[in-house]
């Protein structure tokens, strides 16, 4: 019995991996990271456009008018560019990334609830939930001896195993860590508040602790390709 993660490919001899192969597999296709970055960060941006300019929408697309207030708009096309990001991500590559599958998965099925309970309260947990679970995979397959980060950063960077084992566990305690800022923030602020601290916060906490993984990520740097041509 075949991979369930596999399906026959148009080319004899050849397998077509419905998620994204290893990050080691020669076979993996790979994109553009500043491509890649759009894909996964598009959806959001699309949310926070779309709570800033829900009215404005509304009155453009009627449909969305019956929905409610602007959370329940930006809500809905969250989910519509969450689904469009994974099929644009699909037809460039034939496969599937893993963490915005995941990622997808809880948007569309909380954003569901949000629109049809008409209670914004299941939008906002769901970053909790996110951070949590990436959190929980990231450190639980570190316990497995896997490096999962590698699945998402693999087309940014070429880090050895060591490399790849300490920004996963460094990564794994950084979503458990924004999981309470969230937390934190929607039971205590405003949703305008929550939904500017989820684009304009959560974006630059990233980028700055990104930033600080660097002079550990130069010291298990790999050689380039052309490098390791030369040397040899």
């Amino acid at each position: 019995m075949s991979d369930d993660k596999q399906v026959p490919s148009a080319n004899p001899g050849e397998e077509l991996h419905i998620l994204e192969r290893d990050p080691s597999d020669p076979k993996r296709k790979r994109i553009n990271p500043v491509l890649k970055l759009a894909l996964e960060l598009g959806p959001l941006l699309v949310f926070f456009f779309a709570n800033a300019r829900g009215e404005w929408i509304a009155g453009q697309v009627p449909w969305l008018a019956g929905l409610g207030g602007p959370i329940f708009v930006g809500t809905a096309c969250f989910m519509i560019a969450t689904a469009v990001a994974l099929a644009v991500s699909w037809l460039l590559t034939r496969t599937i990334p893993i963490m915005p599958l995941v990622s997808g998965i809880i948007v569309l099925a909380f954003g569901a609830l949000t629109l049809w309970l008409h209670d914004e309260t299941f939008i906002k947990v769901k970053p909790t939930i996110i951070n949590t679970l990436f959190g929980g995979i990231l450190l639980g397959g570190l316990f497995f001896g896997k490096s999962l980060l590698g699945y998402v950063f693999d087309s940014a960077f070429r880090l050895d195993a060591e490399g790849w084992r300490k920004l996963t566990f460094r990564w794994g305690l950084y979503f458990l860590l924004m999981a309470v800022v969230n937390e934190v923030i929607w039971r205590n602020f405003s949703t305008d508040f929550w939904i500017a601290f989820k684009v304009w916060g959560n974006l630059p906490l990233s980028i700055i602790f990104t930033l600080l993984q660097l002079p550990m990520m130069q010291r298990h740097a790999l050689p380039e390709e052309g490098e390791e041509a030369t040397k040899s």
